[in-house]
């Protein structure tokens, strides 16, 4: 699974017509360098990402990639890579808060 941050979404009128009625996000995972890091760092790539839980901008998710993203997805046959799974509330590292939502 990726932590990562919700920077924003994806429109595409032509897809696949196994994701008629899917939203897709901008995800950009979040790294956490050291054990006793006091904050995430930023990944250098952003990831698209279908959302089946409502999830919104600036929000940090659990994404998983790969078979375990079509696992995940409604339709086991649906061509998904990134699919998220989770809403996060709390991360916190070492006894250190680096997220609480809001």
């Amino acid at each position: 699974m990726i932590l990562a941050r919700v920077e924003g979404s994806v429109v595409a009128t032509k897809k696949n017509p196994k994701m008629t009625g899917s939203k897709f996000l901008v995800v950009r995972p979040l790294v956490i360098d050291s054990p006793d890091a006091s904050e995430f760092k930023p990944g250098s790539s952003t990831i698209v990402a279908v959302d089946a839980l409502g999830a919104g901008r600036g929000e940090v998710v659990l994404v998983v990639q790969g078979s375990s993203a079509r696992l995940a997805a409604e339709d086991k046959d649906s061509p998904v890579d990134a699919v998220i799974i989770g809403i996060v509330d709390s991360v916190d590292i070492a006894k250190t808060v680096l997220y609480r939502a809001t």
